[in-house]
């Protein structure tokens, strides 16, 4: 018996909704990097981008368990020594770009290599409720009724 591997003609892409309001943000997460590496499909391959597109929206309205709101710290470093900075993810989802949590979140869940970038351009953030895809016609993933602990009301 032979090993399943996909060829790029075999690779076939949807485009998936995800509402994140009201969802945690690490099990929200979680199925959205799944999504983008395709190991939801049987014909997964690891080296092929095999993954769905996914829109998320509601970004700014993503809920995070215990203390971790005010807690949690986004670190980064300006380059100039002692320039280390950092923000709570309460003053980034109250801030101008909210969608950057989500992404951070998708992102630190897929391997750090060329095909995890490529497969994090599949995925579209917005804070808002609107989002410029409609032609491509997605399909609404419920991620509230996957799991009763995927939801936290505020």
């Amino acid at each position: 018996m032979k090993t399943y591997t996909a060829t790029p003609a075999e690779i076939e892409k949807k485009w998936i909704l995800i509402d994140a309001e009201g969802v945690v943000l690490g099990r929200l997460a979680s199925i959205v990097a799944m999504r983008l590496r395709g190991k939801h499909k049987a014909t997964f391959t690891p080296h092929m981008d095999m993954g769905d597109n996914v829109i998320v929206i509601n970004a700014d309205k993503v809920q995070m368990t215990g203390k971790k709101r005010w807690d949690k710290k986004y670190y980064w470093h300006t380059g100039y020594p002692g320039g280390i900075k950092h923000r709570t993810a309460e003053q980034i989802l109250d801030g101008e770009h909210p969608e950057r949590v989500v992404m951070q979140a998708v992102k630190r869940m897929l391997p750090g290599n060329r095909l995890s970038r490529k497969q994090m351009t599949n995925l579209r953030v917005y804070a808002g409720a609107e989002h410029p895809h409609e032609a491509q016609q997605p399909e609404v993933l419920d991620v509230k009724s996957l799991n009763a602990k995927n939801t936290r009301s505020a």
